[in-house]
């Protein structure tokens, strides 16, 4: 659970620059929205990959399928939680999916 919390935190903070950069077309209303944002991320991340987690290991396509994979829960969170917009739509889940995760390894490794 503490895990899962900080993972929820890393993932808010990531949001909020991810917001500032206006190239990204990643629009977050408030804090409040990034946090529950965060939270929404996370478990969307738990389940999505608990069920099809098995198809990133297939070798030459778990890279792309992780990507999608990514990018889709990126719009899905955006489309559930109200005040986290993609302005460009499939560009925006896109670039804001790749930032979240570079963004979110960058963090945790200077955490720990």
């Amino acid at each position: 659970m503490l895990e899962f919390i900080l993972i929820a935190v890393i993932t808010t903070v990531s949001l909020l620059i991810i917001s500032k950069l206006p190239i990204l077309g990643v629009e977050i209303e408030s804090l409040n929205k990034a946090i529950i944002s965060g939270l929404v991320l996370g478990v969307l991340n738990a389940g999505v990959y608990a069920v099809l987690g098995i198809f990133t290991a297939i070798p030459l396509l778990g890279g792309l399928i992780t990507l999608i994979l990514n990018m889709i829960i990126f719009a899905l969170a955006a489309w559930i939680v109200r005040g986290f917009e993609l302005k460009k739509g499939f560009v925006s889940a896109f670039l804001g999916s790749i930032a979240l995760t570079f963004l979110n390894s960058v963090i945790a490794h200077l955490i720990s």
